[in-house]
């Protein structure tokens, strides 16, 4: 392989000898936002590397993982990362992108010896595709040569199923990576082809390597607890999350939902952040924190972490809020740090639903939940709900309009409303999709008998289905993308692009099918891992 020794140019040798490949504009955009940023690491080193998102600018820096692969690859003696995005409004189906140039010294992916490449969702290999066509790289990994880099993959697709990514990338670290992450770029580093790097690679617990591999996954990693909890290192007000510091309070979860990857069999189930070493990682200058995890809510020290940063004049964000748990106390706690919304999940449109995919939110909770949005002034009670559920009919909707009303009266109601897709991983794979038609009917049967009553705000139907066929695909799900890119990317593409291995939008759905069960349904007293603590029990 190619070594970065070559590259080490600074940023300002790059954008002289570049003054043609970036628009003004985008040119201005990419220095607006590096003065904005606090805490980037700046680092020369011998071999670089191109930390790359398939998704633009803010939601990319949104991403906590990716900003803790950053701060690793910029701790490695002999590494530095330089980050590529999708440009700004390459997500848009039939967008057109500048090539893609990194922030910190404005050079073009080929350039880099090694791309790290973080996925979050299936959507983005759309936006990689993009990336790849822009940058005069061989989208099939395949296809590349020696001079090409070697593209070593890793995020949250990893937990579900990246065989639609495995055309486009060499290797991929599954699961959680921060203790594999120099491992591998050692590896690639110091072998002398890429055949080599990949049979490396492919010894090495937690990698998968599809070019030696097939369709064989590892086991997802699971990191030293000593590790947690990650933490944001640059903070920026160019992000979804304008200027939070993130940090994890907890990572996995110790529930059950069927429909849910992060569920309690993922990695160990929920391990979790002491109170204290939370307080402590919080920089003295933060004025909003996010408290991330899959079950933020669950952690039974959450209201008094919510105090404690509401006493420091702290803003605070949460990224899971469980109705169960939305108690007195703590939807105070929640206002005194900044709330004006107070947002849970409904899931399922009924109760039969609900305990279905083993949701232990139940009517009653919901009802105090409003009641206390309502007495300590929130704005309003925002909801997330899933349609087109194994088993659901038009009966569970109309219960969902006649119970959503109810809380209507108490306080003002919000709705997001996505389509189930199944996922790999866990007991509702392998679950059809509802169909496109049959989600937007009852869309529009729950707008209706909603209207003027709640503010009911869905995610595409369409572009749900697309993401259950990545969901639920491989390999060859993966090329079919490229084609309904390169056509466009849009719906029609992607449905004439599917339709060739026999996906099509508007199926049987769920007749005549059984709906899984999740196979442990004892509630058993489990053990909580605590870092930083003592461990904690709880049924």
């Amino acid at each position: 392989m190619a070594q970065g020794g070559t590259l080490a140019h600074t940023s300002r040798l790059a954008e002289q000898e570049r003054p043609n490949l970036l628009s003004h504009d985008t040119r201005q955009l990419i220095r607006t936002r590096l003065e904005a940023e606090v805490g980037r690491i700046d680092k020369e080193a011998p071999t670089r590397v191109a930390l790359t998102y398939p998704s633009p600018y803010n939601v990319a820096m949104s991403s906590l993982g990716y900003q803790v692969v950053y701060r690793t690859i910029q701790s490695l003696p002999g590494f530095a990362c330089e980050r590529v995005f999708l440009p700004d409004e390459g997500d848009r189906p039939g967008a057109s992108i500048e090539r893609p140039l990194s922030y910190e010294g404005l050079r073009e992916l080929g350039e880099f010896p090694i791309v790290a490449l973080s996925v979050a969702y299936e959507i983005e290999l759309a936006g990689l595709v993009r990336m790849l066509d822009a940058s005069g790289i061989p989208v099939l990994a395949a296809e590349r040569d020696e001079k090409a880099p070697f593209f070593l993959a890793g995020g949250p697709l990893t937990f579900s199923n990246p065989l639609p990514l495995t055309p486009f990338v060499d290797a991929i670290v599954m699961g959680e990576g921060e203790e594999l992450i120099e491992r591998c770029l050692r590896i690639i580093e110091q072998s002398g082809s890429r055949r080599e790097a990949c049979e490396a690679l492919a010894a090495v617990d937690h990698v998968f390597v599809p070019s030696l591999q097939g369709e064989t996954l590892p086991k997802p990693a699971s990191c030293d607890n000593a590790l947690l909890p990650a933490t944001s290192v640059i903070r920026t007000p160019h992000t979804e999350l304008s200027n939070m510091f993130l940090i994890e309070a907890e990572r996995g979860c110790s529930r059950g939902c069927t429909y849910c990857v992060m569920r309690r069999s993922t990695n160990g189930g929920m391990r979790l952040v002491a109170k204290e070493t939370i307080l402590e990682r919080v920089p003295a200058d933060a004025r909003k924190v996010g408290l991330v995890g899959a079950a933020v809510s669950d952690h039974p020290k959450i209201v008094e972490i919510v105090r404690a940063l509401a006493e420091r004049e702290i803003r605070v964000g949460l990224s899971s809020l469980r109705p169960d748990r939305l108690k007195d106390e703590f939807v105070e706690a929640l206002k005194l740090g900044g709330y004006r919304t107070l947002t849970t999940a409904l899931d399922g449109p009924s109760e039969r639903l609900r305990d279905l995919i083993e949701r232990r939110g139940r009517e009653p909770h919901y009802v105090l939940a409003a009641e206390r949005a309502r007495k300590y002034g929130m704005d309003c009670l925002k909801l997330y709900l899933m349609v087109g559920l194994p088993g659901e009919t038009d009966a569970d909707i109309d219960e969902c309009v006649k119970f959503v009303t109810e809380l209507s009266r108490i306080v003002p109601i919000a709705l997001g409303v996505a389509p189930f897709c199944s996922k790999k991983n866990t007991p509702l794979d392998k679950m059809p999709f509802a169909g496109v038609r049959t989600v937007e009917d009852r869309l529009e049967r729950l707008r209706r008998g909603l209207r003027g009553r709640a503010d009911v705000r869905p995610t595409s139907a369409r572009w749900a289905w697309v993401e259950w066929v990545l969901a639920q695909g491989g390999a060859a799900e993966g090329l079919a993308l490229v084609g309904a890119v390169r056509a466009g990317g849009r719906f029609a593409d992607y449905k004439r692009a599917f339709a060739a291995l026999g996906h099509l939008p508007n199926g049987d759905g769920y007749a005549g099918l059984a709906t899984p069960i999740a196979p442990e349904r004892l509630r058993l007293k489990r053990q909580l891992t605590v870092v930083g603590g003592q461990p904690v029990t709880r049924p």
